[in-house]
């Protein structure tokens, strides 16, 4: 890019990126410690999952480990993790796609 480059906006192009690319860093910060919480199996399972897509904490409700259905348990744990992250990747999007749409092409 050529220096003192100049959008048809007026104004300097290189200074709209590195003012997006903060604002980008500073939301992915932020999303770091936000979680999310998807349950499953009416509350047996709950996945807390962060908004960089860590997972935080899970909670199993002690009556399912009494049962020993351990092919239901796996499923519940997937089904909630993936929830989890579904709804993690959804909250990210909303916070950055805004941010994507500004960048001056």
């Amino acid at each position: 890019m050529a220096k003192g480059f100049k959008s048809p906006q007026g104004g300097n192009m290189m200074q709209q990126l590195q003012k997006l690319q903060q604002q980008i860093e500073t939301t992915q910060a932020e999303l770091a410690e936000e979680t999310v919480t998807a349950t499953v199996g009416g509350g047996a399972i709950k996945i807390e999952v962060t908004g960089d897509q860590r997972c935080k904490s899970v909670e199993i409700d002690a009556s399912l480990l009494e049962e020993s259905d351990v092919e239901m348990l796996q499923d519940l744990l997937l089904t909630a993790i993936n929830s989890g992250l579904d709804q993690s990747r959804e909250m990210a999007a909303e916070r950055l796609g805004p941010l994507a749409s500004g960048l001056p092409l």
